[in-house]
């Protein structure tokens, strides 16, 4: 069996796959590590990999390593795409991950993967199966925060659903103008992609995916596993 590992800013997500299969999911906070220690006292895992987008923690790469079979993001990580990004070695693993599961499961298709998370990335694969690059801008939590660490006076507040667009105070506006204003970044960018490139499949993933999913006017596919599904086909790509 395979563990992947998604350590992103905010959760830890892990999967346990058997046979391709996604067998369990968990998602744990900042203190993971015992958690993860009890899986693989309990679970036959053979290998495993990590995509980690913040800090190193060398206590769990270790743990990895003793345990199991450990896939490293390096140089000789094997991908299943062309990787045309001009600087490679800052690539996210958690970007790599996407990217390759888009070229196993949309072969010869312009794939767009749209991820909303601590920030929103969009990564671009073309028809050729060759990896062209994207953006990246701040999430939907961090917009929030922002505004209450770098203003005197705007409050720290929670995202929540609206129907509006003009805020009748300060807590509307401060909805207003995130959620929209996220919700307008993602058609514009959609719409730009889509006047350069002839039909695209647009792939909405990350946690604040189920949030926005229905304010976003294109054609678009939400799967929040994707990127987990991602790290195990690296792990059977990298097996042998």
């Amino acid at each position: 069996m395979n563990l992947a590992l998604d350590i992103g800013n905010s959760f830890l997500k892990a999967g346990i796959f058997k046979n391709n299969n996604l067998i369990n999911y968990y998602e744990f906070n900042r203190e993971y590590y015992s958690n993860i220690k009890s899986i693989l006292d309990k679970t036959p895992i053979t290998h495993s990999i990590a995509s980690n987008v913040s800090e190193s923690n060398n206590k769990l790469i270790e743990l990895l390593s003793n345990k199991t079979n450990l896939i490293k993001f390096n140089s000789s990580l094997k991908v299943p795409f062309k990787n045309c990004y001009q600087t490679k070695n800052t690539l996210g693993k958690d970007r790599i991950a996407l990217v390759s599961n888009a070229s196993k499961e949309y072969p010869k298709e312009n794939v767009l993967l749209i991820d909303l998370g601590s920030c929103i990335t969009f990564d671009f694969l073309n028809s050729k199966n060759e990896y062209l690059g994207g953006s990246i801008s701040p999430g939907l939590s961090m917009r929030y925060k922002s505004l209450n660490r770098y203003t005197a006076n705007l409050p720290l507040i929670n995202p929540k659903e609206i129907d509006y667009f003009i805020g009748r105070n300060t807590e509307d506006s401060i909805h207003s103008g995130i959620i929209n204003g996220i919700v307008g970044e993602l058609n514009s960018a959609i719409d730009k992609y889509k006047s350069q490139f002839k039909e695209i499949r647009i792939i909405l993933t990350g946690g604040d995916s189920k949030f926005l999913f229905n304010r976003i006017k294109n054609s678009i596919f939400a799967n929040s596993n994707f990127l987990i599904l991602g790290l195990n086909f690296l792990i059977e790509l990298n097996k042998k």
